[in-house]
């Protein structure tokens, strides 16, 4: 028992003559409170079973009641079983606000039961009980301020857990681990459908000073996003309600991050997460094939597929620029940077001679005399449209092995 005011032999006689005639009503005050529980509320019964319910207040009484009469120095197992009630009822899933509840009961409770114990035995000693019930009273709150302690530290452990476990689902599905046990656990986890409208983001995100330079964020108009950090990229699974687009995707992020990044197109469940990273991932490598003319922040697999072949296959894409631009790829470097910046220009400004000139701060009839030297160089002409395409793509795959 605590309390400052040091006990006087007739309170500590008073306190445990009645604390006496407590115990041996042990089990009626147990039905007693625990009839009073249920009347507040069902959730008591919901939460804990019925026998384990009436054994465990039965024992918070005996050692609530034990500490009335207790020296100072005796061990306070009242407040041992608070902590050990405290997790288990945060365990169970019953409010802290029920908890506390029960404990206020049961000091009230334990008070009246005094009152009428110190009346019925020894009507003249009320004036002492009364002179204790600061004390009393105070022990009551600090057994509550303990299960409560415990409650919380509890919740938030098993809150950790419990987000480690979904992220480590996450992790799993974004690998390509797609078993039905793990696609419900994380949808349960994330409060998500299995199957809906998801895309990936994967941004490549500068770090200075050891800080990111990207705040993620969780939610916007039509979006819900559930980041994971890499070594060296943002991970972001991106659950897409049924009116928003890609385009309100990519915008988003834009306004967030100056990329690099890549985002995967719709697929329909979390089993197909572990696709969808992969091709946002395929999206972000295509960035490195662009060249200075619209370079990009944010890009969409689906807008950039032809780069994204060339860089899915890069045994493939070294043989298109030797096939392609031999005998550019012999020119000083400097040369054939001008001439494959030009091209990327022309591209750029889909084949107008007069914006790409516009671009590159020189008159158009300099653009088409590189053009046709570079149509020389090839032996190929921009004018076909299989030539011109075996350009693009190996332009794109030689930015691809620049970099």
């Amino acid at each position: 028992m605590s309390g400052r005011r040091a006990r006087t032999d007739r309170e500590l006689s008073v306190l445990a003559s009645a604390s006496e005639v407590l115990i041996g009503r042990l089990g009626h005050l147990t039905d007693l409170l625990i009839g009073e529980l249920r009347a507040h509320s069902p959730q008591y019964d919901i939460a804990v079973p019925v026998d384990e319910h009436w054994e465990q207040t039965k024992e918070a009484l005996r050692y609530g009641i034990e500490a009335i009469p207790a020296p100072r120095s005796a061990p306070r197992r009242d407040l041992d079983f608070a902590e050990q009630l405290g997790k288990r009822r945060a365990e169970q899933g019953l409010s802290l606000e029920l908890l506390l509840h029960a404990y206020r009961k049961a000091g009230y409770l334990v008070w009246d039961e005094l009152l009428d114990a110190v009346t019925a035995k020894d009507p003249d000693a009320l004036p002492v009980l009364v002179h204790t019930a600061a004390q009393l009273w105070a022990a009551v709150d600090r057994q509550a301020a303990t299960v409560a302690e415990a409650y919380r530290n509890t919740e938030a452990d098993m809150q950790r857990r419990s987000d480690e476990r979904v992220q480590a689902l996450l992790d799993a599905l974004l690998e390509g681990q797609t078993s039905a046990a793990l696609v419900a656990g994380a949808a349960a986890g994330l409060d998500l459908p299995e199957q809906g409208r998801y895309a990936v983001v994967v941004l490549r995100v500068e770090r200075r000073d050891g800080r990111e330079q990207f705040h993620r964020v969780t939610a916007a108009a039509g979006l819900r996003f559930f980041w994971r950090m890499r070594t060296d990229c943002e991970v972001g699974v991106v659950a897409l309600d049924p009116g928003t687009g890609l385009g309100e995707l990519s915008a988003e992020l834009e306004r967030r991050c100056a990329g690099p990044g890549g985002v995967s197109p719709v697929v329909a469940g979390l089993a197909e997460l572990g696709l969808a990273r992969r091709l946002a991932e395929t999206a972000l490598r295509t960035c490195a094939v662009t060249g200075p003319v619209g370079t990009p922040g944010i890009v969409r697999l689906d807008e950039r597929l032809p780069a994204a072949l060339v860089v899915s296959q890069p045994e493939l894409a070294a043989r298109l620029v030797a096939e392609v631009f031999g005998p550019l790829l012999e020119l000083d470097p400097g040369d054939r940077a001008v001439l494959l910046e030009t091209l990327d220009a022309w591209l750029g400004a889909q084949g107008s001679a007069g914006r790409a000139a516009t671009r590159l701060y020189c008159h158009r009839n300099t653009v088409f005399n590189r053009l046709r030297r570079l149509e020389q160089l090839t032996s190929r002409s921009l004018s076909r449209p299989r030539d011109l395409t075996e350009m693009t793509l190996a332009l794109d795959a030689f930015r691809l092995s620049a970099t």
